[in-house]
């Protein structure tokens, strides 16, 4: 049995507990408890969240972990030099030791991130690398893992870094089995953006929203204004006085940036070849790409792949 310890601060918040969820629906799916999960404070006790909600925990002492995880959020003043010690520790004596969302600045303040990659809520993510310079942040990542240190995006992607740890303790049939349950995709890989370019767009009418919704099915096309505007049922005109005033963005900057997620996660999940990835979202050649790649991720499409060929072997 692999025993996991989640820690919470005064403060904290409660849906990062959910994640715990996932071991759980893990226990089910096998029909015997591979998981047993405590929750963990330095002193034991009560201890309140940030909506107002308390849950029992128990004090640190000499129990051995497979896992330690580290909520998101805490109180000030919640950090004590004693949590502090327990995660160095924890460290060097259990298998991982992971944080999600804002659990990654207990895991700095701690020493624990230092001289590895890690991310954090999207909003957070600068923050945490001017306060920790010695860590390197990656804010547009669903989770990573460095080694023995796991660490996750804000809120739900708390519940991919354990559906990742179930698939890597039991195999990816049982952590598919465990989205399901817990009707989720199976699984949003770590190398995998937290944004949506379509989400990022939030269109407020139907009609703008189909034309997005064309251009998403069409990327290997050309995608004019005038193609976008007949699937929105307007004149071209009325469709970027509309769209801009929608998005904020223009229709060429929309068109651009589903291109990119579009081949970003080709380039994640595939291995096509890069002149063929080109070809399929609209680039039409790879230097056109790897220019778009360039100003858009600071990265070529080939060192993107290849960071995500390793976070996989990892």
């Amino acid at each position: 049995m692999q025993r996991i310890g989640f820690l919470v601060l005064p403060g904290f918040q409660l849906l990062s507990v959910g994640a715990l969820s996932a071991f759980e629906f893990a226990n089910k799916e096998l029909s015997e408890p591979v998981y047993e999960m405590r929750l963990l404070s330095e002193t034991g006790g009560s201890i309140r969240s940030s909506i107002g909600i308390s849950v029992a925990t128990e004090a640190f002492d000499g129990t051995t972990f497979d896992t330690l995880i580290v909520g998101g959020s805490a109180a000030m003043g919640s950090l004590t030099s004693g949590v502090i010690k327990f995660l160095r520790r924890a460290l060097r004596r259990y298998r991982r030791v992971a944080a999600t969302c804002t659990g990654a600045f207990i895991l700095a303040e701690a020493g624990v991130l230092d001289g590895r990659r890690a991310t954090t809520h999207w909003k957070r993510a600068r923050e945490l690398q001017a306060r920790f310079p010695k860590v390197t942040v990656e804010d547009d990542r669903i989770f990573i893992v460095d080694g023995p240190v796991w660490t996750s995006a804000g809120m739900t992607a708390g519940i991919d870094l354990a559906l990742a740890m179930i698939e890597r303790d039991l195999g990816m049939d049982v952590a598919r089995a465990v989205a399901r349950q817990l009707v989720v995709y199976h699984r949003r890989a770590g190398g995998q953006s937290q944004f949506s370019a379509l989400l990022d767009l939030e269109p407020k009418s139907d009609r703008i929203q189909s034309a997005l919704e064309y251009a998403k099915r069409n990327l290997d096309t050309p995608l004019t204004v005038g193609q976008l505007a007949e699937a929105a049922h307007l004149s071209p005109r009325q469709f970027s006085r509309a769209f801009r005033t929608e998005t904020g963005q223009s229709p060429a900057k929309a068109v651009e940036n589903l291109r990119l997620e579009a081949a970003r996660l080709m380039m994640e999940r595939s291995r096509h070849p890069i002149d063929f990835i080109a070809r399929q979202t609209g680039f039409g050649d790879r230097d056109r790409m790897r220019r778009a790649f360039l100003r858009t991720f600071g990265q070529p499409p080939q060192v993107i792949r290849r960071n995500a060929r390793e976070e996989t072997a990892a």
